[in-house]
């Protein structure tokens, strides 16, 4: 009898642990499939969708094991429709035959201007990239991307340079027209016109400001909205750079509805993080993105890490169809 007394409290105690965690992992799982992006707090759970995929799978798993046959079921339930939204970034999808120009794209956040420039340009000349679209662009690292060589292997360029975050730029081995793409935002985002041999391309420079300030996330998703959706009457659009923001977020999910793909999520990539570089917390995310125009086949897409900066640089190779 004392046996069987000292063990209910156990369980009670275990069970009601269960439900605890079950129920925050409804929580952040309602904030992905109903999409709500609403205070900042809001913004980082979604973030982190695929660690919470994980977790509602061993919770489920767990709550079967200890007979919780209700706690169980319902979060393997939820836990399965989040794998099934999450678990296809991991597997390349089917490509079709591209023919025409093979242009390479990376994208880097040079931590204001902290990001050692010499390594910038080495990946630049490793990967053969054809053009750069830089985030947190200073003057400072303007001078130091020129005494790196980056006009010998990108002559053309497109800065806007400020002292701190807010700077952005686009430089090019094929000439550039600078052109006003995104809506005006709280950080520069450059947009340029890239005078390809075929088709001509459009990119953008991407970086809204982070969802997390404590104003909270309305400027940020401001700045999402801002992005220009893909023109089928224009030229081929790229957007390029830090997006703060995950597949998992609305304003994000809203722009590959509009025409773009991942190019991460094309090829199997695509829970590859990018930020925070060389560190476990916060747990990494992928906030850096190429979204390429969806007439664009995607062969390749790397990440890189960049000395001096928090944020993994990334690289894509895709195929501007020909005329």
């Amino acid at each position: 009898m004392a046996d069987i007394e000292e063990r209910r409290p156990r369980s009670k105690a275990a069970t009601f642990l269960l439900v605890i965690a079950t129920t925050a992992f409804v929580v952040a799982a309602a904030l992905r499939l109903l999409g709500i992006d609403g205070t900042r707090h809001m913004v980082a759970t979604t973030a982190l969708v695929p660690y919470v995929t994980a977790v509602g799978v061993l919770l489920g798993a767990i709550a079967l094991l200890l007979r919780r046959w209700l706690v169980g079921t319902v979060t393997l339930l939820v836990a399965l429709v989040l794998v099934a939204a999450v678990a296809p970034r991991a597997f390349p999808d089917s490509r079709p035959i591209g023919v025409g120009q093979q242009v390479r794209v990376m994208a880097a956040n040079l931590l204001v201007g902290r990001a050692e420039a010499e390594a910038v340009v080495e990946a630049v000349r490793a990967h053969e990239v054809d053009v750069l679209a830089l985030q947190e662009l200073t003057p400072a690292m303007v001078r130091d991307f020129e005494r790196a060589g980056l006009d010998e292997v990108l002559p053309h360029r497109v800065f806007l340079a400020e002292p701190g975050a807010s700077g952005s730029g686009i430089a090019s081995r094929y000439p550039l027209t600078a052109r006003d793409l995104a809506a005006p935002s709280t950080l520069r985002q450059a947009g340029a016109l890239v005078d390809l041999p075929g088709e001509d391309l459009e990119v953008v420079s991407v970086h809204p400001l982070p969802p997390v300030v404590p104003d909270g996330p309305e400027t940020w998703q401001r700045d999402m909205a801002g992005l220009p959706q893909r023109d089928l009457n224009g030229p081929f659009r790229v957007l390029a750079g830090d997006f703060n923001a995950t597949l998992d977020h609305v304003g994000l999910r809203r722009l590959l509805n509009q025409g773009y793909v991942d190019a991460a999520d094309q090829v199997g990539a695509g829970l590859d993080p990018t930020w925070p570089s060389g560190a476990v917390w916060p747990p990494p995310v992928v906030i850096d993105h190429v979204l390429v125009d969806n007439r664009c086949p995607v062969d390749t897409f790397q990440v890189i890490d960049i000395p001096g900066s928090d944020h993994r640089a990334i690289v894509t190779q895709f195929v501007v169809p020909a005329p």
